[in-house]
């Protein structure tokens, strides 16, 4: 006690003195200030002259004071001129905010794609009555609040190298902009305070049904914040590329709506709402991946297995209508401007496309390389072992097919060997109609590899007489939703704005649209009289052959000679290829609802390897989402404002490909990196848990053991 009191007194003595020092060297600055104030004063003699006889000196001195004078006005006005561009410590300033600002898009990716599995995850977990699911909810929304705080600092430094890196191009924005900035700012807040309400009220809101479903509105709000801030600020993206509501001469903001509603705003939202949830599962299956890895016992490696598959499932899920959505987001850059359509897939950018096929390609492998080795860790999965090989054959084929240039970078000595540009045989993959035929069978072999993987402990089925009407309305309800989307598209077929000589090469894509209406209708059939295996065969041999066989050949036909029917020929693809993976997962999931079990899975029992692959493709969808930043941005040229306020910056230049490999590599190695470094924050909690009850030996709470090494459920 007479320490702490001795301790007390020399501490507050210690900072009286420390305040009188300070005061005296304040005081001591004022009277030098003053002395040497009043030694100028005193020490100059001011020269008297006469009112009316203006000295020689003085004339010469009121000379220099206009002199001195002008001067100063120049240097002001020079000072008053708007700032366009400034540097960053002698550094590009493109370059900087480019980095600063895709770290941002992919942090914010993550932020956006793992609440949505987040919630779905909590809501299967709940109504299931399995606490595993809530678990690993609560585990994926704990990443999701460490990573937030990094996320909203690369915003704030992106918004201040924007306004101090390009003053005039920022300024035009707020003056189009400004009111939706005042409520994204708002909806930050809200989406900030609803994060932290979700992640620290889950205990608290547990105990009946009421809290729970109270937790899960939260869980959905959050969801909606982080929406509407991802559309506000694609508002912003896409008016760089399609800008609209303006007067461009001018600049004046003629309709906020069309400026925030452009052509290219709603492509964008959809592209960018599925690749987030795409990026967000893969990050999350390589999270699993690395503590899978450093796992030391087997209820750890089982808990993380089933993570590790939920987030590769997730991201296969979002994966698969990704290429989609984006053709679509391609075909209305072309409505938009072809200039830029034709630089995309033609001109500086082309060569970009043939290495996006490559990484697209990377993850359809990586992912059905893990649903491979994960039926080894289920018992009777050796029964659908042998298609295997066949979709290997299938996939890496139309995975060549699908990274072949159609322009070849030949020599001249190459090109007269050859005779022309393009070599006379692969020339035929290199052409759109090619490459939309094998993607869509990549998609449908990557489908059916969950199909099997699915069904791998399941046996025989219960007849669909006994599913319920759960059974026949999911099947009815997938079927109406499918005969819509064909038939009303073909419909609209018959009223396309073309010349007329072009509209007979319309009528075979409605012709084809019919024929996968009443396939689909046929398997709606077969399914209700217990045949769903083969109404299943029927509808994926039927879509094979219209979307894939015959449209590529067709495809060729319509390039030659009616070119705008293209795009209605990729439509028709898509809707006939979404027909058949809807109706096939509903049948599915009904066909084998109640399906006797051959074989428990055993979580844990998976090769190292297959968590490698997972990193892999981690990996690849950060160097894919990098890329395609790059393009996006990249197809204005040298436009800030694309045909309204031009970049005249020394930085005003299409890069290499070289130099934008070596600029997306340091995005890539900074993303992991700050991504596990968040990541190890995350657990240091986690693991002083551990350690507290290694050393007291009990625990808070308490869960029975072995019940995922012996099998538990997963969302298949």
């Amino acid at each position: 006690m007479n320490k702490s009191k001795i301790l007390l007194r020399l501490t507050k003595r210690n900072i009286v003195v420390a305040l009188v020092l300070i005061i005296s060297i304040c005081a001591s600055f004022s009277l030098t200030h003053k002395a040497f104030a009043t030694e100028v004063e005193s020490g100059v003699e001011l020269p008297q002259f006469d009112t009316d006889q203006p000295s020689d000196t003085s004339q010469a001195s009121e000379g220099s004071q206009a002199e001195d004078a002008g001067a100063l006005a120049a240097a002001e006005e020079e000072e008053l001129e708007p700032v366009q561009y400034r540097s960053f410590f002698g550094l590009d300033s493109r370059v900087v905010v480019w980095i600063v600002s895709e770290l941002h898009l992919m942090f914010a990716a993550f932020v956006l794609g793992v609440p949505i599995f987040a919630v779905i995850v909590e809501i299967v977990g709940f109504k299931g009555g399995d606490i595993k699911y809530d678990k690993m909810a609560k585990e994926f929304t704990k990443l999701l609040s460490a990573a937030f705080a990094t996320t909203a600092s690369l915003g704030g430094l992106l918004a201040f190298c924007l306004f101090g890196l390009y003053p005039e191009f920022m300024s035009h924005m707020t003056n189009v902009f400004a009111p939706t900035m005042y409520v994204y700012a708002l909806m930050f807040f809200g989406e900030a305070f609803t994060l932290y309400a979700y992640y620290y009220s889950w205990d608290i809101l547990k105990g009946s049904a009421s809290k729970k479903w109270f937790h899960i509105s939260l869980g959905v709000l959050l969801n909606l914040f982080g929406t509407a801030l991802m559309f506000t600020t694609n508002s912003w993206a896409t008016y760089m590329m399609s800008p609209s509501g303006i007067v461009p001469t001018t600049g004046r903001v003629l309709s906020l709506y069309d400026a925030f509603y452009n052509l290219l705003w709603m492509p964008v939202n959809i592209h960018r709402l599925i690749a987030n949830v795409c990026f967000g599962g893969f990050i999350v299956g390589a999270y699993a991946a690395v503590k899978f890895l450093g796992s030391r016992t087997e209820e750890e490696r089982a808990h993380y297995d089933w993570m590790g598959y939920v987030g590769n499932f997730i991201g296969i899920g979002a994966l698969i209508p990704l290429p989609f959505a984006g053709y679509w987001l391609g075909r209305e850059v072309y409505s938009a401007s072809p200039v830029m359509g034709n630089i995309m897939m033609g001109g500086a950018f082309s060569w970009t496309f043939i290495i996006q096929a490559i990484l697209i390609g990377m993850l359809f492998i990586g992912a059905n390389y893990y649903l491979w080795l994960g039926m080894g860790r289920i018992k009777g999965s050796e029964r659908y072992t042998k298609f295997i090989k066949y979709l290997v054959f299938i996939i890496f084929a139309c995975f060549a097919v699908w990274l072949t240039p159609h322009n070849l970078p030949l020599s001249g000595e190459e090109r007269a060997m050859i005779g022309e540009q393009y070599h006379p045989f692969s020339k035929y993959f290199g052409v759109m109609a090619a490459k939309n035929a094998v993607v869509n069978m990549i998609i449908l072999a990557t489908f059916f590899s969950f199909l099997i993987y699915r069904r791998s402990n399941k046996g025989e089925t219960v007849p669909f007489a006994e599913q319920g009407k759960a059974g026949k309305v999911g099947i009815f309800s997938a079927l109406i939703f499918c005969l819509l989307m064909l038939v009303s598209y073909a419909v609209s077929l018959n009223f396309v704005d073309i010349d007329a000589n072009m509209k007979p090469f319309v009528k075979p894509l409605i012709f084809s649209l019919y024929i996968q209406t009443f396939a689909v209708c046929v398997t709606t059939f077969l399914t209700f009289k217990d045949k769903g295996k083969l109404a299943q065969m029927l509808l994926f041999a039927v879509t094979a052959s219209i979307a894939v066989l015959y449209f590529w050949y067709y495809g060729f036909q319509v390039m030659e000679k009616a070119n705008l029917v293209l795009r209605y020929l990729s439509v028709t693809q898509v809707s006939i290829v979404m027909s058949c993976l809807i109706m096939n997962a509903v049948i599915d999931v009904f066909m084998f609802r109640k399906a006797k079990v051959v074989g428990g899975i055993v979580w844990g029992k998976m090769p190292v390897r297959s968590q490698y692959a997972l990193i892999l493709l981690c990996v690849v969808i950060v160097i894919l989402m990098g890329l395609m930043g790059f393009i996006r941005s990249g197809l204005r040229m040298d436009w800030h404002i694309y045909g309204v306020l031009q970049d005249t910056s020394q930085w005003a230049y299409t890069p290499t490909l070289s130099f934008m490999g070596r600029i997306v590599g340091v995005i890539v190695a900074l993303f992991l990196g700050l991504v596990a470094f968040v990541f190890w924050l995350a657990n240091l909690g986690e693991r002083k848990a551990k350690e507290k009850v290694a050393e007291y030996g009990y625990e808070t709470e308490t869960e029975p053991k072995g019940v995922l090494a012996a099998g538990c459920k997963d969302v298949r």
